[in-house]
């Protein structure tokens, strides 16, 4: 009979690895360079030149799928547009990635908590420890993106450096199959299982690592610039931003507060006093505040505007200027 572990995976027979052996052997991010093989050997800054060196060919692998991640941006836009949610998923250092880059999008885009989301196989606890096994489990993510009541407005992105991680490929299988969710595939080996199971495959290949099989170097790199671009650009298409100002920022502490009223001064070149006023007649929200000098209009009519167009500053100013 055909056992499995605590998370529904199959383990493979104790001592036998033979097939995972020869499936990692294949994988250009597991590979090892025997030129590297004395770096231990060599002078603390010449390990760094060559790490630095390393980190330097990975915007290049980024810029060759480029198209592919235009592509689901702009998938991911026109869900999140009609009230979809933007969903990580992952394991390991891809399953923090993606749990770090959705944490950041409430302070700076003033979205809500639940609007980006990001989940690691083995829960919250696994973004400081690792959870044996939870990898394994294509049934882990789907029971985690149940828990979420997906729909066929969100947007699930999978990301496993190797591209074979069962917990990124259950979580696009589970999504694209079950409710019809878009699905992105984000991976650092070409022909990867992860890229085939998405609607959006971008493989960004790095290469074989300094450190044979540390994902967590050039590989994590890649996916933090990928994942930096699919939100940041995604909330320039929501009308989150005004031209490269953060007019969404959440003004949470000291320093975004003093940030909130830099933002106005920049986008409307109004004297402090005037841009009090602003804050103050709309709440603390910049876009509104700068609808409200920019546009001539006060508070409420601001918020009025920005609601009529669903968000977009630019719009809701022409918005005024016809008004």
């Amino acid at each position: 009979m055909t056992t499995t572990d605590a998370t529904g995976a199959t383990p493979a027979a104790e001592g036998d690895y033979s097939e995972l052996r020869a499936q990692l052997a294949t994988l250009t991010t597991e590979a090892f360079r025997p030129e590297l093989a004395e770096i231990d050997q060599q002078s603390t800054l010449e390990i760094a030149k060559i790490m630095n060196g390393e980190d330097a060919t990975v915007p290049t692998a980024v810029a060759a799928q480029l198209p592919r991640i235009a592509a689901a941006i702009d998938g991911t836009a026109e869900r999140m547009a009609r009230g979809g949610r933007l969903i990580y998923a992952g394991a390991g250092t891809a399953g923090r990635l993606g749990v770090l880059d959705a944490s950041e999008c409430p302070p700076t885009f003033n979205t809500d908590p639940g609007e980006v989301l990001g989940l690691i196989a083995g829960g919250p606890s696994a973004m400081i420890t690792a959870v044996e096994g939870a990898e394994d489990s294509k049934e882990l993510a789907a029971e985690d993106l149940d828990a979420l009541k997906l729909t066929a407005d969100d947007v699930v992105v999978g990301i496993s450096a190797s591209g074979r991680t069962p917990y990124a490929i259950g979580a696009v299988e589970h999504a694209r199959g079950g409710v019809g969710a878009l699905t992105i595939g984000l991976s650092c080996n070409a022909d990867s299982a992860l890229a085939a199971a998405a609607d959006h495959g971008i493989e960004v290949v790095v290469g074989p690592e300094l450190l044979t099989g540390s994902t967590r170097l050039k590989a994590g790199t890649a996916q933090k610039l990928v994942l930096n671009m699919l939100s940041t650009i995604t909330m320039i298409r929501l009308g989150k931003t005004y031209g490269n100002l953060m007019v969404d920022v959440r003004a949470s502490n000291e320093k975004l507060r003093a940030r909130s009223r830099r933002i106005v001064s920049l986008a409307t070149g109004a004297e402090d006093a005037a841009i009090e006023a602003a804050l103050a007649a709309t709440d603390g929200e910049v876009k509104n505040a700068i609808l409200v000098v920019l546009g001539e209009v006060d508070g409420p009519t601001a918020a009025r505007l920005l609601a009529d167009s669903d968000g977009h500053l630019r719009a809701a100013l022409a918005a005024a200027a016809t008004s």
